[in-house]
């Protein structure tokens, strides 16, 4: 398989990839500084070729966009063996499950997402496509996140809560109620700071 993407969050996927029995073949990354990742060579142009991929980049647009753009990719989906994920959990392709994070029944997680290190997700969560959990978050059970949300270190989401498309909820933010799309919210209790339009 290869990594599109061969930054910080990119030395990361590659040891959940190592853990979980893959072969890495390769990075793949624009910037062609980069000659050696890890123990891995670094491609600077796509393979004219269909290949299994996952995008290791922890920019929620930039995955999006490469997604439009690539046409000759298998998606791969990618679970740390010490993670705790229910058996009744949906997970779509392309996304990444660090170690220590807790997926509990019911939960509905999208396509090209990120549920990163010692994340908690309760049951009956529903995340759509290009959401990023990012280190220690926790959200109760029946949390709604809408597409390319980006939940912040340690922020912390109430139950029942609906967090809408292309938010920010900033490191350590308390939600306990609902977020508009194109929020970012920061503080305890959450409150939006700003808004954005949602052309992505």
């Amino acid at each position: 398989m290869y990594l599109y993407g061969a930054s910080g969050h990119g030395k990361v996927v590659a040891e959940v990839a190592e853990e979980t029995g893959y072969k890495i073949e390769a990075y793949i990354d624009e910037n062609p500084l980069k000659e050696r990742v890890l123990s891995y060579p670094v491609l600077h142009e796509v393979p004219q070729h269909e290949i299994d991929i996952l995008i290791s980049i922890g920019n929620n647009k930039t995955r999006k966009r490469i997604v439009k753009q690539a046409e000759l990719f298998n998606y791969v989906t990618l679970i740390h063996p010490k993670t705790v994920i229910s058996k009744r959990v949906k997970i779509g392709e392309g996304t990444v499950a660090m170690p220590g994070a807790t997926v509990n029944a019911a939960v509905k997680i999208g396509k090209h997402c990120i549920i990163n290190t010692n994340a908690s997700i309760d049951h009956d969560c529903i995340l759509e496509d290009f959401v990023h959990i990012s280190p220690n978050v926790a959200l109760a059970g029946n949390v709604y996140v809408g597409e390319g949300t980006h939940i912040g270190i340690g922020a912390s989401v109430i139950q029942g809560i609906e967090i809408g498309k292309w938010c920010t909820i900033g490191a350590g933010a308390v939600i306990i109620s609902d977020v508009p799309d194109g929020s970012t919210v920061v503080g305890n209790p959450g409150k939006v700071i700003k808004s954005r339009s949602l052309k992505i």
